[in-house]
């Protein structure tokens, strides 16, 4: 009776084996196709099915804005600090106004521009929203004489938007438009914006130029 028992209970070993390794083979086969996988070999997939699996969108903020953000923020804790902080120690506004170019412009240099680098995607990904991204004491100093290009055009605008409004309200014993963090930051960040945008102009006018003269000196040799 036992050897009866053994030989009925073969074929359903065998079974069991065979399912076994079936199960196996199929497994090993997933892998490789989950490794070997790229764009190439695979199947496209629509993004509203993508989203089916992704759960819940998030809505990531422009690099734009970002940037924008962080610069205003940097420019405008800097007139808090160095013109509130400081307006009542120092008399003189052109020392206050010494003061704080410097300090925007190690702010952005040490901070801002440190920022960016570290978060851009690839190396030099985000030197397109720098003035000056070059690194070391050339551009330390650099970034700082350039602060006090950019803090001149903010104190002229406060100069001629004061000078409108009193000569409208003719009025003479206040300042009408005080300096703030808040505007100082969004002026100093749109009159930054306002440089680069034009340095990347001027850069793709000679790059233009550069690749128009190529071909013609080519030619001419």
């Amino acid at each position: 009776m036992a050897r009866r028992k053994q030989k009925g209970r073969e074929p359903q070993r065998d079974e069991a084996i065979k399912a076994t390794s079936e199960y196996y083979r199929l497994n090993t086969k997933a892998v490789e196709d989950l490794i070997t996988a790229d764009e190439s070999n695979s199947p496209r997939v629509s993004e509203e099915e993508l989203n089916k699996y992704r759960g819940r969108t998030r809505k990531k903020l422009p690099q734009w804005l970002k940037v924008s953000l962080l610069k205003a923020w940097f420019a405008g804790s800097v007139c808090f600090f160095f013109m509130w902080g400081l307006g009542g120690y120092l008399a003189d506004s052109l020392d206050l106004f010494f003061v704080t170019a410097i300090a925007l412009g190690m702010v952005t240099d040490l901070l801002v521009n440190t920022i960016l680098k570290y978060y851009a995607e690839t190396d030099g990904a985000n030197d397109r929203w720098m003035m000056i991204p070059r690194r070391g004491v050339a551009g330390f100093f650099l970034n700082i004489f350039y602060a006090f290009v950019v803090l001149g055009l903010v104190d002229m605008v406060y100069t001629a938007v004061n000078i409108a409004i009193l000569s409208a309200t003719r009025q003479t014993d206040a300042v009408p438009f005080g300096v703030e963090p808040i505007i100082f930051g969004l002026l100093y960040m749109g009159i930054d914006t306002g440089f680069i945008a034009l340095k990347r102009l001027l850069g793709r006018i000679v790059s233009d130029a550069k690749s128009k003269a190529g071909p013609q000196k080519g030619n001419k040799a």
